[in-house]
């Protein structure tokens, strides 16, 4: 049972702190019934109103909001918001939020990349692991039926003792490091700042990390700066028996130079969580058997979702409470 199962609930909506809950209509997150016993709720997504008219005339006083998942939410929302302190962000990625507008009004914002790490490095190094094992073409092989006929599965290669380059030291990228270590795999990173007590390698320059590396993993935001990190320029430092995984954000890679080096067979092959233009997937990839694909679902496991649950009650508690926060996110 969760802990905040067990906090003391208020009486009245009158004496409960005031949240916003930002959400698409189509997001039914359980965030509302489990908040609602602590917490006075606005969600203009149940109103007949119009979000802009709702939020002008009944959100001016809001000082912390929830953004559900990746609802955007932009400087002119921001706008209606005049006493906005804080934004829990449901979500380990922010690059659905005017993070500008944020760091010019000094607002706060947390994410959840503390309830998402473990879960979102187990799938990055699953997928790293099918990629190099060929497991899911082994799978399809006996399913279709193939092993009386053709005997011969494509052949994988050895994952343990590779080089793996992490792009994106933080919660998640540390936590994929921890992991690949267990596999005798030598760990680098590249990341905004270097980071004094990690005991891994780090590169300043991604062309330099990929050049280095046998696997690129990304776990990195995206913003306008990631965007692209990982271009024509790095692939081809990586090489032709080069792996690439992205636990991260689609846009971190221009998913049309990989789809092409990918048939042309200039890198060894891909893991992709994530996509440029969810949900479409190219579909020159399905039948790749060096590519292994899943739908955005590297931190959704029932355990990341209380933890996540778990995450933004205490943070909300704590903001109102005058305590310090958790999984803070630095806006640069």
């Amino acid at each position: 049972m969760a802990s905040y199962a067990n906090q003391e609930c208020f009486q009245s909506n009158d004496d409960l702190p005031l949240v916003l809950l930002h959400r698409l209509p189509s997001f039914n997150s359980p965030l509302k019934d489990i908040l609602q016993p602590h917490f006075h709720l606005l969600d203009p997504a149940d109103s007949p109103e119009p979000a802009s008219s709702f939020l002008s005339c009944h959100a001016k006083s809001v000082r912390a909001l929830i953004c559900v998942y990746n609802t955007p939410l932009s400087a002119a929302t921001l706008n209606l918001l005049p006493s906005l302190e804080l934004i829990v962000a449901a979500s380990a990625g922010v690059d659905h939020i005017d993070l500008e507008e944020c760091r010019c009004r000094g607002i706060i914002m947390t994410n959840a990349s503390t309830a998402f790490a473990e879960d979102a490095a187990d799938h990055a190094v699953a997928l790293l692991i099918d990629v190099c094992r060929r497991i899911s073409t082994a799978d399809r092989f006996v399913r279709a039926g193939l092993w009386p006929v053709k005997r011969d599965c494509s052949l994988g290669f050895k994952m343990g003792r590779k080089r793996v380059g992490i792009v994106g030291l933080g919660r998640i990228g540390f936590e994929v490091g921890k992991r690949l270590e267990a596999f005798g795999c030598s760990i680098a990173y590249n990341s905004r700042k270097k980071k004094p007590s990690v005991p891994f390698s780090y590169h300043a320059n991604i062309l330099d990390l990929a050049e280095d590396s046998d696997a690129l993993i990304l776990c990195c935001s995206l913003t306008e700066q990631t965007r692209h990190i990982i271009n024509k320029d790095v692939l081809e430092a990586l090489g032709k028996e080069g792996v690439i995984i992205n636990v991260g954000r689609g846009a971190l890679i221009d998913e049309k130079v990989l789809v092409q080096f990918l048939l042309r067979g200039v890198i060894g092959g891909a893991g992709l969580d994530v996509f440029e233009n969810e949900p479409d997937v190219p579909r020159e990839l399905f039948e790749l058997d060096n590519v292994v694909l899943s739908p955005h679902r590297a931190i959704f496991t029932s355990e990341s979702l209380e933890a996540l649950h778990e995450l933004v009650f205490t943070n909300l508690k704590a903001f109102f409470s005058n305590k310090p926060l958790q999984s803070v996110f630095q806006i640069e």
